[in-house]
């Protein structure tokens, strides 16, 4: 093999390091998925059935939460794509990358496209006016959708590779 010949990353990790940089792998997709599935599916329509909670509050204190929500997907997208590239001798497959290529898009094109159309409609229920029903929320539960599902083959991707190296050093005992 010569020495501009890399060998391609493998999907199971050879060392103690890269398993505990698997487990990370495999813990941060499942915390993302758990503040997805908790903000954008429980918190937001629950809010709006407790008592004395008008849509213009609700959307404002929506506002906060979402916010607050897409800073933590940053850090953990931040997070996940160092874990993703480093350390060298543990990158991960092209097929695993290319699920992460996926969720960098779902969330940018989140950010970029939908919330600014959100955040629009908002300043205008708050401003006192009504304008109508909006695509755009539905727009962002596909995105959250499709956010959850690439994180769950993410995790599901690293947990193999994770049960693939408990059984590489079982059998190198």
């Amino acid at each position: 093999m010569s020495a501009s010949h890399t060998p391609a990353p493998s999907t199971a990790p050879a060392s103690l390091g890269a398993l505990k940089v698997e487990l990370w792998r495999f813990g941060l997709p499942i915390v993302w998925f758990g503040l997805v599935a908790a903000i954008s599916f429980i918190e937001a329509p629950l809010k709006f059935q407790a008592p004395g909670i008008t849509i213009p509050l609700g959307l404002g204190i929506g506002r906060l939460v979402f916010a607050a929500l897409n800073v933590a997907e940053a850090t953990l997208l931040l997070v996940y794509t160092v874990l993703v590239f480093f350390p060298a001798q543990a990158r991960v497959a092209k097929h695993r990358m290319m699920i992460w290529a996926a969720l960098v898009l779902v969330f940018v094109f989140k950010l970029a496209v939908v919330r600014p159309p959100l955040n629009a409609r908002t300043d205008l229920v708050l401003a006192g006016a009504d304008p109508g029903q909006s695509p755009w929320h539905y727009v962002y539960i596909v995105c959250d959708v499709v956010t959850m599902m690439l994180l769950l083959v993410l995790a599901v991707q690293a947990g193999r590779a994770i049960l693939a190296a408990g059984r590489f050093t079982s059998q190198s005992r």
